[in-house]
This record gives C-alpha cells, structure tokens and sequence, in this order.
C-alpha cells in the first residue's frame, strides 16, 4: 500500500475485525468508471461492485452495492426498500448526503447511516471488491461479513 495509506473505510473494518485486503489501481485526480476500475485491477467485474445513493418518495436515502457491469433497476430498488420510487442522487450532492464524492463511494464509513441494499449477486461469490473511500483504493472482503456488518440486505437490485 503507498505511502501506508489507511483510509477510514480500513479503520472502520479493522476496529470491527473484518478481514480485509486492499488493492491500489492507477488513477489520476478524477473518478475512474467502474469497469476500468476492474481491469485495471485485473479482476471479474461482476466482483467489484459500486455503490449508488438514491433518495425515495418518502425523502429518505437509500444506499445500493451493485456490480460495476450492471445497472440498478429503479423498481426492484424501489420495491427492495418498501419505497414507491426511488431517483438517483446528483453526484453534486454526494458529499453532502454520504461525506464521500464520486469516485470515493463506500458502504463503510457513511457521514450518516442509510438502509443499504447488496445486489443478491454478491452472495455468489467468497470475496467482492468495494470502494476503500478514496480514489485507486478497492477493498477485498467478504460479502456476507460487509453485509452483516452493515445490516444491509442482499435482494435482486438490477436489470435482467
């Protein structure tokens, strides 16, 4: 890890026991896709999931994990939440919702806690990859153990 880097997502997971790895990947100032993320890694893209916010109906936040080559279906989310609608978050309002701007999106470490959603794809695998909370840094953990840590559920969240 350069320059020992440890962001608050690794605090977070280390002062909960989780078992972790992290990996670097090459990236400049800006946000890298998703998918670039995984091939510059070297990894399944279906493993390296990304985290969206939403906001629903009722005006609550909504946190979904799904994989960088899949899309959130808007209505099984919904549906996942008990909301009527749910609509994407403008990534100008990223900070001030979650305390991470784009690019940096982590289920770990949120400035408030939010319901948050796995897409059930997750659950294939022993290991997925989410953000570290900063740009060029993913974590390696495994699902079931970010997802119980969170209390977040695993339910079908994308489009077929």
């Amino acid at each position: 890890m350069a320059k020992n880097i440890k962001t608050n997502v690794m605090r977070i997971l280390d002062k909960a026991g989780i078992e972790y790895e992290v990996l670097e990947y090459p990236h400049g100032k800006e946000a890298v896709e998703g998918g670039e993320v995984a091939r510059l890694m070297g990894q399944n893209p279906s493993q390296v999931f990304k985290t969206l916010v939403a906001k629903g109906k009722s005006g609550e936040y909504y946190v979904y994990d799904i994989p960088v080559d899949a899309h959130l279906d808007l209505k099984k989310a919904a549906k996942a939440v008990g909301e009527k609608s749910i609509e994407m978050t403008h990534v100008k309002d990223l900070v001030k919702i979650c305390g991470y701007a784009r690019g940096n999106v982590s289920p770990i470490g949120m400035k408030s806690s939010f319901r948050t959603v796995f897409d059930s794809s997750a659950m294939l695998y022993d290991y997925i990859y989410i953000s570290g909370g900063k740009i060029g840094f993913q974590v390696k953990a495994s699902p079931e153990e970010l997802i119980s840590f969170i209390s977040a559920a695993a339910e079908d969240i994308t489009t077929d």
